[in-house]
């Protein structure tokens, strides 16, 4: 019987289509100066809100910013940016994003759903796929900042960017004052690290309420966390991002927060949170 081949010497040919997908993957990403992926260890927490106010706050600062939406079973930056309905259109570079505020630039899959009623069943696989393709086949161009709105938790979408996305810059953890809060998004930390996504630090959302009449501030839901988070991880510390009950409204119509109200405390609290990250990926 005839040995085996040694090890050194066997080959392993990759399937055409695989070997363009990552080209195609490698020269969208290389318009692309700066990823930053938006995780929590667990829902409710603003995720979505905080995601694209930083991405229009990048926009607002003179930063060419995108908003990938990669929250397959709960697309919602589409309503808070006001582009509910859109269709998107093909060019000769790929599927065009859909113009936010701004000119910001939005790729959700809620663009893609026949109806509202349209719920999405995939397994991991599909997901994979989808978000391979949010990168490959939409026309990106030439990108300061590249925001990716993730799903709650450490799942399939989560391990695909960090393995087929390796340029991402690194993830930033959004919290409540929450000890449940406080253990997930923890987790969510040693996962980031676990797949060599850097943690570039923590943004507590809902850290009391500020009302817009006196500009009193209340501790409603107790203690800060987001500072016990990122002191105990060792990174860096974002910022609180209050409560304030013109935000609901504001996203239920879809108008953007921050543009609606420019000199909110909420607003400028989102532009030192952009400022501290742009000198930190800078600083890489």
């Amino acid at each position: 019987m005839a040995s085996n081949p040694p090890s050194s010497k066997i080959r392993i040919h990759m399937p055409r289509e695989y070997l363009e997908r990552k080209k195609k993957l490698q020269e969208r990403m290389s318009k692309i100066r700066h990823k930053i992926v938006i995780m929590s260890g667990k829902g409710g927490v603003g995720k979505s809100f905080i995601a694209s106010s930083l991405a229009l706050t990048f926009q607002k600062l003179g930063y060419r910013t995108g908003l990938m939406d990669i929250d397959f079973h709960g697309p919602s930056a589409p309503k808070m940016l006001g582009l509910r309905g859109t269709r998107l259109i093909m060019s000769d570079e790929g599927i065009e994003p859909a113009l936010g505020p701004l000119g910001l630039k939005v790729m959700s899959l809620d663009f893609l759903l026949p109806d509202d009623d349209s719920p999405v069943i995939w397994r991991g696989p599909i997901k994979s796929t989808a978000i391979t393709q949010f990168v490959t086949d939409v026309n990106w161009g030439e990108l300061d900042f590249l925001v990716i709105d993730m799903p709650p938790g450490t799942g399939d979408e989560a391990l695909t960017v960090a393995q087929e996305l390796p340029e991402v810059d690194g993830a930033v953890f959004v919290t409540i004052p929450s000890e449940v809060s406080l253990l997930v998004v923890g987790r969510s930390i040693v996962f980031a690290r676990r797949v060599n996504i850097r943690p570039l630090g923590v943004i507590e959302n809902m850290s009391g309420f500020l009302c817009p009449k006196c500009g009193s501030f209340y501790r409603i839901f107790g203690k800060s966390s987001g500072r016990e988070i990122a002191s105990k991880y060792g990174i860096e510390f974002l910022g609180e991002i209050p409560l304030d009950p013109r935000i609901a409204e504001c996203n239920d119509a879809g108008t953007p927060f921050i543009l609606k109200y420019p000199d909110s405390e909420v607003s400028k609290r989102f532009a030192e949170a952009a400022q501290h990250l742009v000198k930190i990926v800078s600083n890489v």
